[in-house]
């Protein structure tokens, strides 16, 4: 009976979506925010253009914090966001779409002069927290437990507004980006694995889609994903292996093996319930049809009673 009427609620809304379809939807969407969610929102956005070409659809990143701003302020029509909603936002109208989802990994220097032992041992939450919160982790000895390996750890950290940044801060027992007392602030998801690529000795955090490549699927070309050691026993065991690709690192996210944060939900935001005609059927479709790009574009489909929640907000 469940699934009758999770799926009784998802026809209605294709239904809706279908009914805009036959009136050929026309306008302007707007959209700004995660660079998290911007590969994602990309593709929707060509692929619903493609269906239906009167409709022009804008899409630009900057971090979460900027997609948040816009959304507030009236400049876009879509924020797109990569962590939750703050009661501060919520207050000021802030309404928000779960519409799939990804994850936060922590990245070193693929030429790391320890990468062996990085890869073998990976590191705790511990030692995490140590690195960007209480800054008591100085040096990759600290990371590997050989206290004569004094070589120093450079940090990077995001220095613009982001979703990456507090879910990161999340993980570690922090709450807030401004958590993240250490690191040289880098701006943008590609700017921080950039910052990484340059130097030997850093290591940094990045959102799965720019921290893999996606046409091969591995790792960007001069990164490595430090693997956690989850269970803590020193030693990156083959159960939490699961850095090697994309789609691996994406199946351990789903069933729940890479913990919960850093994966998060990311979503659409709009100021109120979207009353914009144009915006309210790109939102269904997202909800709907759009979910079959998903998983090719390397994010992670929600459960479907997770979708019809959604859609029932419209």
């Amino acid at each position: 009976m469940k699934m009758r009427a999770i799926m009784a609620i998802l026809a209605a809304a294709a239904v809706t979506v279908s009914a805009q379809e036959k009136q050929e939807p026309k306008g302007t969407v707007t959209m700004s925010g995660a660079w998290a969610l911007y590969p994602m929102a990309v593709k929707w956005a060509e692929e619903y253009q493609k269906l239906y070409p009167g409709v022009k659809i804008d899409v630009s990143a900057g971090g979460a914090g900027k997609g948040m701003t816009d959304t507030l302020a009236g400049a876009v029509d879509i924020g797109l966001l990569s962590r939750d909603v703050n009661n501060a936002e919520a207050e000021k109208g802030a309404f928000a779409f779960a519409v799939t989802k990804d994850a936060v990994v922590p990245t070193v220097n693929a030429k790391n002069p320890f990468l062996a032992e990085i890869m073998k041992k990976g590191a705790k939450k511990e030692t995490f927290r140590g690195i960007w919160i209480t800054t008591n982790v100085t040096t990759w000895g600290d990371v590997l437990g050989d206290p004569a390996n004094k070589t120093e750890i450079r940090v990077y950290t995001r220095a613009d507004a982001c979703g990456a940044a507090e879910t990161w801060s999340k993980y570690m027992g922090g709450s807030k980006q401004d958590d993240l007392k250490k690191g040289i602030g880098v701006h943008g998801d590609p700017g921080i694995g950039e910052a990484v690529r340059k130097d030997k000795l850093g290591i940094g955090y990045n959102n799965v889609n720019f921290a893999y490549d996606s046409r091969t699927g591995k790792p960007v070309k001069g990164l490595a994903i430090l693997p956690i050691d989850i269970d803590g026993n020193g030693s990156v065991d083959a159960a939490e292996n699961v850095y090697s690709t994309q789609k691996e690192l994406i199946e351990a996210i789903v069933k729940g093996v890479y913990p919960s944060p850093p994966a998060r939900d990311l979503y659409f935001v709009t100021k109120g319930q979207p009353g914009n005609q144009a915006v309210k059927a790109f939102i269904q479709w997202v909800l709907t049809d759009g979910q079959k790009f998903v998983e090719e574009s390397g994010y992670i489909k929600l459960p479907v009673e997770r979708l019809a929640e959604e859609a029932k907000k419209l």
